[in-house]
């Protein structure tokens, strides 16, 4: 249950069990324009070149270096020449091993996270979805390789409402053809901010 500030020991865990505590975590940004705050309601476990789904399959490579370095930093990536999408780093370095954020709740900075969004946009879909949540935060390759465990970062974990187990669901992952049925998908049952998702066949 999520009760204290996410430490470099929570990281330092198998990417599936990271990433069923994310579940009601709070993910924050500090830009000079705000704070946005996200409560994570949806995330994908990956497991580094030993995961066919993961970016590291093929081994290390500039964009997947950050994966490959200490637990608690943040891998933003740009996804199919559009958008920007975030995971943090777990395990241990040379793992790279990592747990994507695909959708939340955004629980403050609401005006702020509007205005990175279309127009009307329903508060439900602010941050549903990978691309939407990373937009709403605020972030671009510029956050690549941040600290959320360092004082003082731009990007925090902080705790948020708890998820009992039986409130979690796991599934296959999506967007995803290599890898796609391994069920390292939690969600928060009947959350109107999951993310609405295709899978990709292959």
């Amino acid at each position: 249950m999520p009760t204290s500030p996410a430490t470099r020991a929570f990281f330092r865990r198998p990417s599936p069990v990271v990433a069923r505590d994310l579940l009601g975590r709070v993910v924050m940004s500090t830009t000079p324009e705000g704070l946005v705050a996200v409560r994570l309601v949806e995330v994908e476990a990956y497991a580094g070149e030993d995961d066919p789904a993961s970016h590291a399959w093929r081994g290390p490579t500039p964009r997947t270096r950050v994966m490959y370095g200490r637990p608690g930093h943040a891998y933003v990536y740009f996804s199919y020449g559009m958008h920007w999408c975030v995971n943090l780093v777990c395990e241990q370095e040379g793992r790279a091993a990592a747990v994507l954020l695909r959708a939340g709740e955004v629980v403050a900075g609401e005006e702020l996270a509007r205005s990175r969004r279309r127009p009307g946009t329903a508060h439900a879909r602010l941050a549903s979805g990978p691309a939407n949540l990373a937009a709403v935060l605020g972030l671009d390759g510029s956050w690549d390789g941040i600290d959320v465990v360092a004082r003082g970062s731009g990007l925090r974990l902080r705790p948020g409402v708890p998820v009992a187990d039986a409130d979690v669901v796991t599934g296959p992952r999506v967007g995803v053809s290599r890898g796609a049925d391994t069920p390292w998908r939690f969600h928060v049952a009947g959350n109107p901010c999951v993310s609405a998702h295709r899978r990709t066949g292959g």
